[in-house]
């Protein structure tokens, strides 16, 4: 099963708090994804759209270790995103949480609004816009299966039910 959807393109350096800004933490998630991304796009939430695939360049997630920011993406319903490499806290809350978090390093190539496929288990992207095949990391079943449940907590509750 392939990925598709639209790209929201960003640069080096997105860190949780452009994700996730602090002013609006005290926020449900729901009411404080209005201000995703704010600080650099203050027309990210109402531009984006379910299945939109989020792509950076380096250091994506860098700052804090909360989990509003892919809590954020998510409520926004970004469920994919592809950056060149990401803070290792902010990679791991992304899988925990039912993202997937793909690491390739053209992201580059990649311009806001291309319409992009991903093979996951082949660890390749097609930027059908460009006409463009980009290789990413493969990902993992086990990874994909948290995915697939929509977080680790909801994979643990289903292995848990059937034993």
């Amino acid at each position: 099963m392939n990925i598709s959807g639209r790209a929201l393109k960003y640069g080096d350096n997105i860190n949780t708090d452009i994700i996730s800004p602090p002013a609006y933490m005290e926020l449900s998630i729901k009411e404080a994804a209005k201000f995703t991304m704010s600080p650099i796009d203050t027309e990210f939430a109402k531009n984006s759209k379910p299945g939109d695939i989020f792509v950076a360049e380096k250091n994506l997630g860098s700052g804090s270790s909360r989990e509003t920011a892919p809590l954020m993406l998510k409520e926004l319903g970004i469920k994919t995103i592809i950056a060149k490499s990401y803070a290792r806290i902010f990679y791991r809350n992304c899988i925990n949480l039912g993202i997937l978090a793909i690491q390739c390093d053209l992201t580059e190539k990649i311009s806001m609004y291309d319409e992009l496929e991903i093979d996951y288990k082949e660890g390749i992207i097609y930027n059908k816009s460009k006409d463009e095949k980009y290789v990413c990391e493969k990902i993992p079943e086990h990874i994909m299966e948290f995915i697939k449940q929509d977080g680790l907590i909801n994979y643990l509750k289903e292995k848990i039910s059937k034993k």
